[in-house]
């Protein structure tokens, strides 16, 4: 970290040049408290103590609300201490309260991009440019570093899987552990695997002959998995689900949770298909 920057009161009349304007540079953490109020001095020295390890990557302001109630009134504050963070110009994170020095830390720590953060951004333009040699040996870098590190884990593993390197890529995988993108990684080479030892047209026509066998339906859900046709699969594999909760010790259930693995839970298909899974279970 650089040498801390001090801490900046800002008013009505400065706050949008030092706070909005700055935030477009670099995350600005405001303060705003007032003289009276006693939580406000307890936050106080823990806030600026934690400032200041952040050093110039973010720069705290506070705002006395006494003073400027057009700026506190504009920002909604009702209870102080009240703590906002702006980047690029909008309120990216905030909290309430005098909070634990480390809550607080981890408040500002969320602003800003560690050094292994940046390494695994740049790895990751690497690969999705095609330079697939410099991304690995960032990625290897990274472990070098940090042999746990799951960024780079999941990162080269998903290079090694284009390289049919299925064995360097399991072990990989296997030190990432439950991280989202190894488990999603992981489903991948189960897809492959499958759409390889099966015919496609086979599995369609099982389905369609026997709508109400659990297994048919299954097996041609997963099947559209493996070709990326996701909300199919999911359509499949609910029915499955539909007609025998029970089958093959619950494949079908563990295949709609692979496919949510995949898809990852900030997908609006996943919210959907996650509401109606458990309308059927329960």
């Amino acid at each position: 970290m650089t040498a801390p920057s001090p801490v900046l009161e800002v008013t009505d009349e400065t706050f949008a040049e030092a706070v909005i304007e700055e935030s477009k540079n670099r995350p600005v953490v405001v303060d705003f408290w007032a003289e009276w109020c006693g939580p406000c001095r307890v936050l106080s020295p823990i806030i600026e103590g934690v400032a200041a390890e952040f050093g110039e990557d973010v720069l705290l302001a506070k705002l006395d609300t006494d003073r400027n109630p057009l700026t506190s009134t504009a920002h909604g504050i009702q209870a102080i201490p009240s703590v906002k963070a702006f980047v690029d110009g909008e309120v990216a994170s905030e909290f309430a309260g005098a909070l634990p020095e480390e809550h607080v830390r981890a408040f500002f720590a969320q602003l800003v991009t560690s050094p292994a953060e940046m390494a695994a951004a740049e790895a990751e333009e690497l690969a999705a440019s095609g330079d697939l040699a410099a991304a690995e040996a960032r990625y290897r870098e990274m472990l070098e570093e940090d042999d746990e590190n799951a960024d780079a884990l999941t990162g080269l593993a998903a290079i090694l899987l284009e390289r049919d390197d299925r064995e360097g890529a399991e072990e990989l995988l296997e030190r990432a552990g439950n991280d989202r993108r190894a488990k999603a990684l992981r489903h991948h080479i189960f897809l492959a695997e499958f759409s390889s030892k099966h015919d496609p047209a086979e599995l369609e026509q099982e389905a369609r002959l026997d709508p109400k066998d659990p297994r048919a339906r299954y097996r041609w859900g997963v099947m559209l998995a493996a070709f990326g046709r996701y909300e199919e699969a999911l359509d499949e594999l609910l029915e499955s689900v539909r007609l025998d909760k029970t089958f093959a010790g619950d494949a079908a259930r563990k295949a709609v949770l692979a496919v949510f693995d995949i898809l990852g839970l900030e997908s609006t298909l996943v919210r959907e298909y996650q509401r109606r899974l458990t309308q059927l279970l329960f």
